[in-house]
């Protein structure tokens, strides 16, 4: 191509650190889907996120919004691990989905010896109502829904009883770890969890914010003011008194 003046344009150079910062955040679009993440500088609470569905043993369809738990679990290994991470918030708008896979996140949630606090955003359904109550404390937006309902089982089922039997035991763990991470009654639990006629195809409980923490399954409606508030005060508590001296 030329100019009017019959000269041909020369290509616009491409300066020495253009290349390497574009490659970069191709990266980081490629894998986080995002380009910057704001965050504070030195933060000594850490944010997890877990939306969409989780993702187990099978792998779902790309159209999927998933959480895959083999992402997850090495993450929470590392924040126990790191010194310089003293917090752990979760934030929950999830759907459900694998019950071994929930139960394994919210397990090792459940065992961080760090101040943990939980926000349902949303939606906490299913299996993600485990990996709620998991933390220390749990907060639920005022919006926010959680749908308690009996597990299912996807592919082939055989027709004996040692189905019926295996499905029963999976779910007792499910009952178990939720009666003893929160304030709910067991009874109280397999109620909402069998109920007719609050889900318009299925049996359960839709709750929704305030009920959740009448129930007792939630500990107190809010966000991450709330949330942040907590965590920082649990930080405190566990921080050496300045004032004191060792006396030898």
């Amino acid at each position: 191509m030329t100019d009017l003046n019959n000269q041909p344009q020369q290509p616009q150079k491409e300066q020495p650190g253009d290349q390497p910062k574009k490659s970069e955040l191709v990266e980081k679009i490629q894998q986080l889907g995002q380009s910057n993440v704001a965050q504070a500088p030195d933060s000594n609470i850490h944010v997890l996120p877990i939306i969409g569905q989780v993702e187990g043993h099978m792998q779902l369809p790309p159209q999927n919004k998933t959480t895959k738990y083999e992402h997850l679990i090495p993450q929470l290994v590392a924040i126990e691990q790191n010194p310089k991470i003293e917090g752990l918030i979760v934030l929950l708008n999830t759907v459900g989905g694998d019950v071994e896979a929930g139960l394994a996140i919210s397990e090792m949630i459940a065992s961080l010896s760090k101040p943990t606090a939980s926000i349902v955003l949303g939606g906490g359904h299913s299996i993600g109502v485990p990996i709620a109550v998991s933390t220390n404390h749990s907060f639920i937006t005022e919006t926010a829904t959680m749908t308690i309902h009996p597990i299912r089982m996807t592919g082939l089922v055989i027709g004996v009883p040692q189905t019926f039997e295996y499905m029963d035991k999976m779910q007792d763990r499910v009952v178990n770890f939720v009666t003893q991470h929160s304030n709910i009654d067991e009874d109280k639990f397999k109620e909402l969890m069998f109920a007719k006629g609050n889900l318009t195809r299925d049996i359960g409980t839709n709750v929704v914010g305030q009920d959740a923490v009448d129930y007792g399954l939630i500990d107190a409606v809010g966000g991450v003011k709330e949330a942040m508030e907590k965590l920082n005060e649990e930080i405190d508590k566990r921080k050496p008194d300045e004032d004191e001296q060792v006396i030898q």
